[in-house]
């Protein structure tokens, strides 16, 4: 079964600053990690290749030290990995994104010699939060899909999916090839080890270019997304607590019971 897995390098949101001057993310000094749900997209992607065996590919659009990410990748059990990068893809927004990822499957199958049966994405990537990319990419290549999936099987040439909902899933099947976005799974993606780490380190990861993948960028006119970004800022945060300390126990209780009935709380 072959197996195509989409992620994104992302920076680690733990640390995000935004500049206060030109309001924009402050990159520099921040790391860059796998985004976090694009694991679990491989994870699951690695365990039914480990069910019905087959191959893992990772695909990952970004600048060159996305290239990074895509060995951390490699290092926990995806098979190979291309890097779709250039000047002339920056700046893309969703629309664009899964408009050149859609031609970077068609020629990794290509290249890979033989179709995928699956496509995997995570629910979303941390840094934009909008879940449009996965959706989008199989549209793009008029694919069925499931979103929201926490569990995946695959018999029979289809998968079944427990899908993620507010009663708690559901469970739905479709016919493969389709695409799948995943979301935290039960179980953790595994670590990798030394002698991974040293075997990702000497896998070759091929560069995808617009002329790779046949993208004529102005005719096609992903040069200038159709999404404009007027402003991004960090939202700010009401102190509204108030702290009693320093007295005895049966006071602080007191003080707080004559502040909860003046709050016609109590």
């Amino acid at each position: 079964m072959n197996i195509l897995v989409c992620v994104k390098q992302v920076p680690d949101t733990n640390e995000i600053k935004i500049d206060p001057e030109t309001h924009t993310l402050v990159r520099a000094g921040v790391p860059s990690i796998v985004n976090p749900f694009d694991t679990y997209a491989l994870e699951a992607g690695v365990r039914i290749k480990e069910a019905v065996g087959g191959k893992v590919v990772v695909v990952s659009m970004g600048p060159e030290q996305a290239a990074d990410a895509l060995k951390t990748c490699l290092s926990v059990g995806a098979d190979a990995a291309y890097l779709v990068s250039g000047r002339e893809f920056g700046g893309s927004d969703t629309l664009a994104t899964s408009f050149i990822l859609s031609h970077a499957v068609k020629a990794v199958e290509e290249k890979e010699g033989a179709p995928f049966d699956l496509i995997l994405c995570g629910k979303q990537a941390v840094d934009g939060d909008t879940a449009q990319v996965g959706p989008e990419l199989a549209e793009h290549l008029g694919l069925p899909q499931i979103t929201y999936a926490m569990d995946l099987t695959v018999e029979d040439g289809a998968i079944q999916v427990k899908r993620e909902c507010d009663e708690g899933y559901d469970l739905m099947t479709t016919s493969l090839p389709a695409v799948v976005t995943v979301v935290k799974l039960p179980t953790e993606p595994r670590y990798p080890t030394i002698r991974s780490k040293m075997a990702a380190k000497k896998k070759p990861i091929p560069v995808l270019t617009a002329e790779d993948l046949k993208i004529d960028v102005a005719r096609c006119g992903l040069k200038g997304s159709p999404t404009k970004v007027k402003s991004t800022y960090t939202p700010s945060r009401e102190k509204n607590g108030m702290k009693i300390a320093g007295l005895p126990a049966d006071e602080a209780a007191a003080q707080l019971a004559t502040l909860l009935t003046d709050a016609k709380i109590l």
